[in-house]
Parts: structure tokens; C-alpha cells; sequence
């Protein structure tokens, strides 16, 4: 039996920055001038899932939120695998995301 491949979920990823980025306090215009963007376009076309962030773009969100890429991006897979740290253990339960135990961290 052939699993699915795992993707990422735009449309998912995109709502999950607008509130993270709401949860803030940030504006569209805010993220448009922290990462340069000539047009706040870009930021819309995340939030509907017609693009996605750059690596560059999403590691610079994942410093301004103060949260970790994965947090941001959402795929089609059944499961979720966050090492957990004591920020998130709240937010894991909430979310029914599987909590790994990393020990080498």
C-alpha cells in the first residue's frame, strides 16, 4: 500500500500566520515592511493560500512571532510531531498534535 506525500497545506498555512500574526498585534502592513515586500499582496496570497512564504520570509516570521517554523506550516498528514517545549504544551493538547519527546535537545 502506497501512503500519500505528505504536502503542505497553503491554505492552512496561510490562516495560521494571519493569526499568529493577529494573536500578536501585527498588521498586514506591519509583515509588509518588516520583510521588505514591495506590496502587501504577498502577505494576502499566504493568508488565501494562493502562495506560500519563502524559507527566507518564513524564518524571518518565525523571529518576529517568536515561534518556531513548524508552528506556521500545516500539512495533509494525519499527524503532527512538535518537540515540545514548555510553551507549547498547552497549545499541543489543544490542537491534538502528538507530543515527541526529544531527548537530544
Amino acid at each position: 500500500m502506497v501512503k500519500d506525500y505528505p504536502m503542505i497545506d497553503t491554505k492552512k498555512t496561510g490562516q495560521t500566520i494571519k493569526r499568529i500574526m493577529i494573536e500578536n498585534g501585527y498588521t498586514v502592513k506591519d509583515l509588509q515592511h518588516y520583510l521588505r515586500l514591495e506590496a502587501p499582496q504577498s502577505v494576502y496570497n499566504w493568508f488565501y493560500g494562493k502562495s506560500l512564504p519563502s524559507l527566507d520570509n518564513l524564518y524571518a516570521l518565525s523571529e518576529l512571532f517568536k515561534v518556531p517554523v513548524d508552528e506556521m506550516l500545516r500539512g495533509n498528514g494525519k499527524y503532527h510531531c512538535i518537540c515540545c517545549s514548555n510553551d507549547y504544551e498547552k497549545r499541543m493538547s489543544e490542537l491534538n498534535l502528538i507530543v515527541h519527546k526529544n531527548p537530544k535537545r
